[in-house]
């Protein structure tokens, strides 16, 4: 009788290990899954948020030079008309991000700066020169600098960065909704994440 007793706890305490084993590998490999599934969702993430917006900008260029004195001036002008496409953009492939099996958390740790892009078209008018000040490269480089800063001045106070911003918050809002989906955590820079003001990118 103790032999059929001592062969039954044997036998259920083999069985309560077994299955304690098997719980822990499935558990760790459901684990595993989400954390693929997280980074795969991530990958998947549009790389490049983009915001365009069209500027025209009309620049007059003027330079002097004076010729024996102040009397005699040799000078050049021109008119230029510039057509400009401009993108505000977010590089996704650049966020700081860490998968936490352990403790189920997705951490952000920082989310990339947005790039502007200036792509403006010339189109030089009533472009006149003296014979002693000629037109030249330099003339060139400085108009597209002047008006490469005046553009981006109306960039800046477009709503061409705020309207990227809430793409951001969009592609952001996926993260949010698969981590709480599987019960998991988000974090960004050590916060939890309950609401996108801790972005500091909403209104």
């Amino acid at each position: 009788m103790k032999k059929v007793l001592a062969g039954a706890l044997i036998t259920l305490a083999a069985i309560l290990v077994f299955r304690s084993c098997s719980e822990g590998k499935e558990e760790k490999s459901i684990l595993q899954e989400n954390s693929m599934l997280i980074q795969h969702q991530i990958e998947n993430v549009s790389k490049l948020i983009v915001t365009e917006g069209h500027f025209a900008e009309v620049y007059n260029y003027k330079d002097s030079q004076q010729l024996f004195g102040p009397l005699i001036t040799a000078d050049k002008k021109a008119l230029v008309v510039v057509n400009a496409e401009v993108t505000v953009a977010y590089d996704l492939s650049k966020i700081d991000f860490e998968v936490d099996d352990t403790a189920k958390t997705l951490r952000i740790n920082s989310i990339p700066e947005p790039e502007i892009k200036l792509n403006p078209d010339f189109e030089y008018y009533d472009v006149t020169a003296d014979y002693f000040n000629p037109f030249n490269a330099a003339d060139y480089n400085t108009i597209k600098k002047h008006v490469n800063v005046s553009l981006m001045r109306k960039v800046e106070a477009s709503s061409l960065k705020r309207n990227a911003q809430n793409r951001l918050i969009s592609e952001l809002q996926k993260f949010y909704i698969l981590t709480n989906s599987m019960g998991w955590t988000l974090e960004y820079q050590g916060q939890a994440v309950n609401d996108f003001d801790i972005f500091g990118l909403a209104d």
